[in-house]
């Protein structure tokens, strides 16, 4: 297995698309969360809402993150499938189960490092903006904000799993793009018009309460809406395990 996780990390990391791609995360996290906190910060604090919160607000650029880092997922995938050296690999490996458990362990790796990058310079920029603006902001001191990070980066992690396993499923790139803009962001945005309960439940919607300080009524606890997402990922993984193993390539 270590020598599977070696030949997976090699592979990996001389893409070139991994580096777009985890750059593309942290660059897209920070800049959006920066563009979205942005009109609130000419005003003063009494016309902030009530359910105001100056952490969810500072990964607000998430939405777009979440996508790159899931495309980084599948990539390291559907890379493969576009070249033609999948036939190689599993030629290599015949034990098909391995080789996708270690391409899940490189991918949760580095997204984890981008996730974390993204996650504490999203944060730690929003917050100085909205100190400066004499906002309310959030403080590393609260327990309820460093779990809220923590599970940012988590949720990062989680998606770009999803992604590989996704990308296994599709073997293709623009096929798993197609599949995440719909489980990332259009499901989610038409998710009330098919009600309530599906709104909140959806795995994508649910997990991203794990990074939210302040509860509002429609939103479930942070690490059971986690739990949903991590279920979610897990069953794509076992279904592209399933696939990868019982069709020719």
């Amino acid at each position: 297995m270590i020598t599977v996780l070696r030949s997976e990390w090699i592979k990996l990391r001389s893409v070139r698309s991994t580096g777009l791609a985890l750059g593309g995360t942290v660059l897209s996290g920070v800049a959006l969360s920066v563009l979205g906190v942005s009109d609130v910060l000419g005003g003063p604090a009494a016309q902030l809402p009530p359910d105001w919160d100056p952490t969810a607000t500072s990964l607000k650029g998430f939405l777009f993150a979440q996508l790159v880092i899931g495309m980084f997922g599948a990539s390291a995938m559907t890379s493969e499938y576009g070249t033609g050296t999948i036939t190689t690999s599993l030629a290599v490996v015949p034990a098909r189960s391995r080789v996708l458990a270690a391409k899940v362990l490189i991918v949760a790796g580095g997204a984890l490092i981008a996730a974390l990058v993204t996650t504490l310079l999203s944060f730690g920029v929003v917050q100085a903006l909205l100190a400066a603006a004499d906002l309310p902001a959030a403080h590393l001191n609260d327990a309820a904000v460093v779990r809220a990070l923590v599970g940012a980066m988590m949720y990062l992690t989680t998606v770009s799993v999803l992604g590989l396993a996704i990308g296994t499923l599709t073997r293709s790139t623009a096929g798993a793009l197609a599949v995440l803009v719909g489980v990332l962001l259009l499901v989610p945005a038409v998710g009330g018009s098919l009600g309530d309960w599906f709104a909140r439940y959806w795995p994508a919607t649910a997990g991203q309460s794990v990074y939210a300080v302040v509860r509002t009524n429609d939103t479930i606890p942070p690490w059971g809406g986690f739990s949903i997402l991590a279920i979610a990922a897990l069953s794509a993984v076992i279904a592209a395990q399933v696939t990868l193993t019982r069709r020719d390539v």
